[in-house]
């Protein structure tokens, strides 16, 4: 459902998140105060998601003419990484679980506070007051976090999420709550140099220094940009994966891509899709020049080489993931687009001493081959699979605020946003409930893995009746219909500014508990 308002807006996957946001957006905060909040509350209450243990990106449009800023809050390898080690163990890609290797310094809260330090207007105190208040008090466990609490059963360090826990549940969280406090009290010292970061260097036993901690981590920079479907589109550069959103629009735009009822429709966003990414694993890395990627010299060829009626042979990506993306846009006209992750669901299940915070597995999109460029290696950031956008109007003022979870899924995810938005003209609400597809590899319960070169590529379908499946497999294209699993298609999240100056918002029913709301 769209929702609209006139002075500000905010869309979460959770609605106690969205409700700070909104509040914060009532006492005069920016959407840059309403998007720390309501993530610091996403933190407390969606752990098997995000949280202060993962990383932070987000794109900010000030609400005047110029380009939006791009925030990287993504963590670097410790001082103590070592390749070799993992390769003398047998390890031919990066654990996913049990090992520091793929636990990067987080990066969230050096992001919050750099978010905040440039834009907010409220006191940091009052900022987080309310997820410190949901940490200490309690809030009712949502549906997502019960079916996934097992996940952490028995791991140490976790005391907060029991095993068998029933949705509607009251959980506490005193840990984040003393984190939260530190950081109130004494800045990023206070989560780094404090409980948090005494717990990670515990942990690492050689892997991070305590320079590692204090070295900072959110850093701004240029943002990537594009122009599409009319507008300009805008994401944050690598390692951050957001260029396969602006490169697969750009392929698209220069096609004919038909109606939304149509099969071909699919078809043609898929292959550009594809072809946007056909070698993601060779271009991305740290240090990588994300406009360079998107230069439409680079895309011309790629869009030259789609079949409209026919396949192409590109290699796959993996489709499951787990994060949290939120967007806000306040009365004055900024817009922030910001998403948060533990990677993989909880991460990589370590907690980081006695906080009850959960470490994420980052990490995993390094590669172990010696001498790649994305090699793990110290100070090194990992290929990254966040991808927050924003469009803007030729005349640089605000038009949307998107993004999604969804892993390797995202640019897909929100190339087919878009489409249907910028493209087509349907609402935020209509464009974001509409069935989507994703691209797997042909086991496509590999869960979260890194791209994997001249793996097969499989469709994954959300609904039978859109009529993708029998149109797309006579096309050629290798397809399988999965309804049962909503997540799979990501939790999407978009605000627009519409023709007539108001907001209009989304959420994603996917979330089961998601909210767009408005002042």
């Amino acid at each position: 459902m769209t929702r609209t308002s006139v002075s500000g807006m905010v869309s979460t996957v959770d609605h106690l998140a969205t409700g700070v946001g909104v509040d914060l957006l009532r006492r005069g905060g920016s959407a840059a105060d309403a998007a720390v909040g309501a993530n610091a509350v996403l933190a407390v209450t969606s752990p098997h998601m995000c949280g202060p243990g993962g990383d932070v990106w987000a794109l900010v449009h000030d609400g005047g003419s110029g380009p939006p800023a791009a925030l990287d809050a993504a963590g670097f390898a410790g001082s103590g990484a070592d390749p070799d080690r993992l390769r003398a163990q047998s390890h031919d890609e990066m654990p996913l679980h049990g090992d520091v290797a793929s636990v990067t310094v987080p990066g969230a809260v050096d992001g919050w506070l750099a978010l905040h330090a440039r834009y907010g207007r409220l006191p940091l105190a009052d900022v987080l007051a309310e997820a410190i208040r949901v940490a200490d008090n309690g809030f009712a466990a949502s549906p997502l976090l019960a079916e996934r609490a097992g996940e952490v059963a028995g791991v140490e360090g976790n005391t907060d999420i029991p095993a068998g826990l029933r949705a509607g549940a009251v959980l506490r969280r005193p840990g984040t709550a003393r984190a939260f406090r530190a950081i109130v009290e004494h800045g990023r010292d206070g989560y780094y140099g404090d409980e948090f970061g005494e717990g990670l260097l515990a942990l690492g036993a050689g892997e991070y220094s305590e320079d590692d901690l204090a070295r900072p981590i959110a850093r701004w920079v240029e943002p990537v940009r594009a122009e599409a479907f009319g507008h300009v589109l805008w994401t944050v550069p690598p390692t951050s994966q957001g260029y396969l959103t602006l490169a697969g629009a750009w392929i698209a735009d220069g096609l004919d891509l038909g109606d939304v009822d149509d099969a071909r429709w699919a078809h043609l966003l898929i292959e550009a899709a594809s072809q946007a990414a056909h070698d993601r694993v060779r271009v991305l890395y740290d240090g990588a020049d994300g406009q360079a990627l998107v230069d439409p010299a680079r895309l011309g060829p790629r869009r030259d080489a789609i079949d409209p009626e026919r396949a192409g042979n590109v290699a796959a990506t993996a489709a499951m993931g787990d994060t949290t993306y939120l967007c806000a846009v306040d009365g004055d006209g900024m817009g922030v687009s910001l998403i948060n992750s533990n990677a993989n669901g909880f991460g990589s299940l370590l907690v980081a001493g006695s906080t009850g915070i959960f470490l994420h597995d980052r990490g995993l999109g390094f590669n172990l081959v010696p001498g790649h460029p994305a090699e793990y290696g110290p100070g090194r950031r990992p290929p990254h699979t966040l991808s927050p956008a924003l469009v803007t109007n030729t005349d640089g003022s605000l038009r949307q605020v998107v993004g999604t979870m969804g892993g390797d899924s995202q640019p897909q995810i929100l190339l087919q946003l878009l489409a249907r938005t910028l493209g087509l003209g349907k609402s935020p609400g209509a464009a974001i409930r509409a069935p989507r597809w994703v691209l797997g590899p042909d086991d496509h319960d590999a869960g979260f893995a890194t791209w994997v070169p001249g793996q097969g590529r499989r469709v994954l379908i959300e609904d039978a009746a859109t009529g993708w499946h029998e149109s797309l497999a006579a096309r050629g294209h290798t397809t399988a219909l999965r309804d049962d699993a909503p997540h799979t298609y990501g939790h999407a999240h978009l605000i627009e500014v519409t023709d007539q100056g108001t907001l209009a918002g989304a959420a994603d029913p996917r979330a089961a508990i998601g909210v767009a709301a408005g002042l």
